[in-house]
């Protein structure tokens, strides 16, 4: 039977565990008995749910992680377990000693503030946390701790600037000028049609480079995503939307043709290839032929994933549906293509609002005379 017992001064907890197994803690000095109960009762209240776990016998956070990153680790592309290998080493290491039990709320949010307070990046603290909730759940599951302190943590935000979503913030786009002046300044003609293509596609950098002539439907005018090229490896792409069909106007069918008919390509081979017939090396291509094609245009230093914005950006200017969009550019989901490309849609639409006083007031090419105030 549970009992709190009195010993030189101190309080000492005495109980057996849902294994059987007897448990005695020695309180600090100082605590009361009514403290000691309301203890003791917590302890109870763990037996009971078969949540209770020895201090002693309670694992360090390290141990958990080390057992999660196994779990985890097969599940992972190589280039993400880099990433989140650098962020448990780096980021995540001040938990290493600390008992999983013993890290609270409290504790997380403070952890978060500091990063934080240390000039980190939203999208980089939003990542650290992502990783440690995980980790946090996976010791829920095994029943090591009884709830996740994570999820109720509050998690930092930016002020406001007027644009939806940190993404939005670092985008840049090229306008319709500058795009025809960038690709005027591309004297290579595979450069010229792989920076053609990332415009008028929208298609990742990894996407592109792993895009093999087999890919591309010249009668349906169309190109099929199936794989993506990143760190000297092919990957299947993350999610079932990124494997997509992307519509091609006439001018990027033209190129391709062109530059399938100079590059002599077949079916099985990559569209951009090296010299060597192996996939181009990004940085590479971004250093020797991007930045300088847009430095001798004078258009704005940007990103090759810009042109990706670029292209999403064209799309909503034309007003174009916004599913076709998500489809066009492999989102998951339409909300996600809201949440990112939001900022760059208009606030005011004129023929839409004239489009719905037609559609109400103008049945039948009659006009439909409404109340006026006398």
């Amino acid at each position: 039977m549970a009992c709190i017992t009195k010993r030189r001064d101190r309080w000492v907890i005495d109980c057996y565990d849902q294994h059987g197994k007897r448990y005695r803690k020695t309180l600090p000095e100082g605590t009361t008995k009514q403290r000691a109960r309301e203890i003791l009762r917590e302890i109870e209240e763990k037996i009971a749910r078969r949540m209770f776990t020895h201090e002693k016998k309670m694992p360090l956070f390290s141990e958990v992680m080390k057992s999660w990153a196994e779990y985890k680790k097969p599940n992972l592309r190589a280039n993400t377990w880099e990433t989140v290998d650098g962020c448990m080493r780096i980021h995540l290491a001040e938990f290493n000693n600390v008992k999983i039990g013993l890290i609270t709320t409290a504790t997380v949010e403070k952890f978060l503030a500091e990063l934080q307070k240390k000039g980190f990046k939203l999208g980089t603290i939003s990542w650290i946390t992502t990783i440690l909730n995980q980790i946090m759940a996976y010791a829920v599951r095994h029943r090591l701790i009884e709830s996740n302190p994570v999820r109720d943590a509050e998690k930092p935000r930016k002020q406001n600037t007027g644009i939806e979503g940190e993404d939005a913030s670092k985008i840049t786009i090229l306008t319709p000028d500058q795009i025809r002046i960038f690709l005027g300044a591309v004297d290579n003609q595979k450069y010229y049609t792989l920076f053609l293509m990332a415009v008028m596609t929208g298609a990742r950098q990894g996407e592109l480079l792993g895009l093999k002539w087999s890919d591309v439907d010249f009668q349906k005018k169309q190109i099929h995503i199936k794989r993506t090229y990143n760190h000297a490896r092919f990957f299947l792409p993350k999610t079932k939307g990124a494997i997509r069909s992307i519509d091609l106007a006439p001018l990027v069918v033209s190129a391709l043709a062109s530059w399938k008919l100079k590059s002599g390509g077949h079916d099985n081979n990559l569209v951009f290839p090296n010299d060597d017939g192996k996939p181009l090396y990004a940085l590479t291509m971004v250093r020797k032929y991007f930045k300088p094609a847009l430095k001798a245009s004078g258009c704005p230093t940007i990103r090759f994933h810009d042109l990706r914005h670029t292209y999403a950006s064209l799309l909503i200017d034309q007003g174009e549906n916004i599913k076709y969009i998500q489809t066009q550019l492999g989102h998951s989901t339409p909300m996600m293509t809201l949440n990112v490309y939001s900022h760059l849609m208009k606030s005011e639409n004129q023929e839409a609002a004239i489009r719905l006083e037609k559609s109400v007031f103008e049945i039948t090419g009659q006009k439909v005379v409404t109340n006026q105030g006398v």
